[in-house]
């Protein structure tokens, strides 16, 4: 019994790390946060799992075995020992009881004998009398249910493990060891699934989940067995009539819920039901939560620019949520061998921009920052709603993958509204972004013309003399600056600010080179400015101040293009896309559970409490009273009281008998 207490105490310590740590979440996340190593270790124990553990189970299981030999061995004896009444105890044992009282009276034995059993059943006392030649035995007893407090205690412990493994993994992993069932690891229908991946409807014990998008139906769920995934069939169809979901002024969900319609196919009957969190739908012996919501498979419309060449022009892109897109004719020959997955569509993003950057919130990363390394800034508690953003995967034909996600709409980041497109090679790392500068017309249109021309050689030539015309000195041989000019353009164009640096580094004296890459910084700086004077020529647009508001605001939105055309030299992608327009649907995620043993652990509770109670709460007393002949018609009383847990209480209850037994000699 005390190696099973010990298990106890493992079992309340993986229940605190259940408890704090998050369960069942991706692995990434747990690398995450903890690194590999610990991962690695950690992951041998299951912790990720910890309730579902093979050795979680197994002390769990060790725990009602051990409890139940102790209570089968022990219970009976208790019950005998809580029935009896001890009556076999001697006249002269009661002399070593430190708890007695002795006198005698002048009562013949008949007459003290009912004096004192008044005297006990009035004090609440169960008597039992045994006669022995002419003297008198009362045994009395009160609180003999402390005893059952034991055996209820112990049963509950048996009771609730017996619970928790009846809604555990164990039936499934049982059918899967013994039953021939095999989880399914491939991706494939529902329908397409065999019958060794499928469970019984009346499989006694489940936790499953489903999604079902608006306007559709299911009657089945996903049983997650470690890396696989087993088919429980249930026995109704659920049918997401309307998804329901509301925001508080800052843009973060207040409350999901999902209108639903329940079809019974043994009766023909349906009824129509709201699930939201905390108020499930039960019906059959299953119950329906409402886990989360997700994407029904929602249309979105991209804008694509090329970010390769000399073309600017615009294509259309049309994905939905979850699948891949199918890349047409129509698209640069840069996507040909380029495969795009719409993963996500976010309608609500909800980001912190005080203080002029971003710091974002529950769906963004945690790290907000240029490809160039400009920080995005640190969150506080100012938050807004920024707009629709989609996220979506390109894999190019190596297979090699890279995960991006770009807002519909502009944000006001430093004073200036910029477009953010966040990159990353993984799901396990935050977003890294870049910021486009935004024109007139709220669009990415007029830099990706200028993108376009600085990639044309005849472009950076014109605004290379455009640059030497308005900055040489007079009587000055301008062929040197424009020269100057120019290939720094080319550099610029081939490698961004980076590809700078490095030619700086290999070809001025260190001492030199922190003025030679200001001069150059600022050279590019004009001609680039030069350059966007020559993409609105040729789009019919008027041309920018040079001096006043205007003229500031010319400058900002140069620097900023500087700084993008800079990142975009290290952007994973040969297109850039924008989100034109989306029509969202949504879907409800249900967790679906059969569990039979949540009403063995409510009983285990209820028969906790009982136990605990009667242990600590009720007292057992025994009274032993000797009543023999004494002189010619007298008595003489012998008395002794015990108790299990002798206490200050017990002692005055003692004291208290024992002069109510003395006014009985008078």
């Amino acid at each position: 019994m005390r190696f099973a207490v010990s298990l106890l105490m493992f079992i309340c310590v993986a229940s605190t790390i259940g408890t704090v740590l998050e369960q069942s979440r991706a692995a990434s996340q747990y690398i995450d946060q903890f690194g590999p190593f610990w991962f690695e270790l950690f992951d041998k124990f299951s912790i990720w799992h910890i309730y579902n553990s093979w050795w979680f189970l197994l002390i769990m299981a060790f725990l009602v075995a051990s409890t139940s030999v102790c209570l089968i061995r022990n219970a009976p004896k208790m019950l005998r020992d809580a029935m009896s009444f001890r009556d076999y105890v001697r006249a002269s044992s009661l002399r070593a009881f430190p708890q007695r009282a002795e006198f005698d009276s002048a009562a013949s034995v008949p007459a003290a004998t009912e004096s004192v059993r008044k005297l006990l059943k009035r004090l609440g006392y169960a008597v039992r009398e045994r006669e022995d030649n002419d003297a008198v035995l009362l045994a009395a007893k009160k609180g003999s249910a402390n005893r059952l407090g034991y055996i209820l205690a112990h049963t509950a412990l048996i009771v609730i493990c017996i619970g928790g493994l009846l809604d555990s993994e164990l039936p499934i992993r049982l059918q899967v060891w013994l039953g021939g069932k095999q989880p399914i690891f491939d991706n494939m229908l529902i329908s397409q699934v065999p019958d060794s991946g499928r469970l019984s409807p009346h499989n006694p014990s489940f936790r499953s989940s489903m999604l079902v998008p608006e306007g559709g139906r299911a009657n089945s769920a996903v049983v997650m067995v470690n890396d696989g995934a087993l088919v429980q069939p249930i026995p109704f169809t659920l049918t997401l009539k309307k998804f329901i979901i509301d925001y508080y002024s800052t843009g973060m969900p207040s409350r999901f819920a999902s209108e639903v319609e329940v079809q019974d196919p043994d009766t023909g009957k349906s009824f129509e039901q709201t699930i939201e969190v905390n108020e499930p739908l039960r019906y059959k012996g299953v119950t329906v939560y409402q886990s989360s919501f997700d994407d029904g498979g929602s249309t979105v419309q991209l804008q694509g620019y090329p970010l390769r060449g000399t073309d600017a022009t615009p294509f259309k892109l049309a994905g939905t949520v979850g699948k891949a897109s199918e890349t047409g004719a129509d698209m640069p020959p840069s996507m040909h061998d380029v495969r795009v997955d719409v993963t996500a569509l976010r309608p609500i993003n909800v980001e912190d921009l005080s203080g002029g950057t971003p710091k974002p919130a529950t769906n963004f990363s945690q790290d907000v920052a240029s490809v160039a390394g400009s920080a995005a800034g640190k969150k506080n508690e100012h938050l807004r709603n920024v707009g629709p953003a989609v996220e979506f995967r390109l894999v190019d034909a190596s297979g090699q993958a890279h995960e991006f996600r770009n807002y519909m709409l502009p944000v006001v980041l430093d004073g200036v509204p910029v477009f953010l497109a966040g990159v990353r090679n993984n799901a396990g790392e935050p977003y890294r972004y870049v910021r486009l500068p935004v024109d007139a017309d709220n669009s990415v249109a007029e830099f990706m013309r200028l993108r376009a021309l600085l990639a044309d050689p005849q472009a950076r030539k014109e605004a290379a003399q455009r640059f030497a015309d308005k900055n040489a000195p007079r009587g000055v041989d301008k062929q040197p600056l424009e020269t100057a000019a120019e290939r720094a353009l080319q550099t610029f164009s081939e490698g961004g600010l980076q590809a700078v640096a490095n030619f700086l580094q290999s070809n001025t004296p260190p001492g030199d080179l922190e003025r030679a890459a200001d001069i150059v910084v600022r050279l590019i700086g004009s001609s680039v400015a030069e350059l966007r004077n020559i993409e609105r020529e040729r789009a019919g647009l008027p041309a920018l101040a040079t001096s006043g508001e205007g003229g500031e605001q010319a400058a900002v939105w140069s620097r900023v293009a500087v700084a993008a055309l800079s990142d975009l030299s290290l952007y994973p992608s040969p297109v850039f896309f924008t989100l034109a327009d989306f029509k969202q649907v949504q879907a409800s995620v249900f967790q679906v559970s059969r569990t039979p043993g949540k009403k063995a652990v409510y009983l285990g509770c209820l028969l906790l409490i009982l136990g605990v109670f009667s242990m600590f709460y009720i007292r057992d007393r025994r009274v032993w009273v000797w009543i023999t002949p004494a002189g010619e018609s007298g008595s003489a009383v012998q008395a002794a009281m015990t108790s299990q847990r002798r206490t200050l209480d017990f002692q005055r209850e003692f004291e208290r008998f024992k002069q109510a037994l003395l006014r009985l000699k008078q």
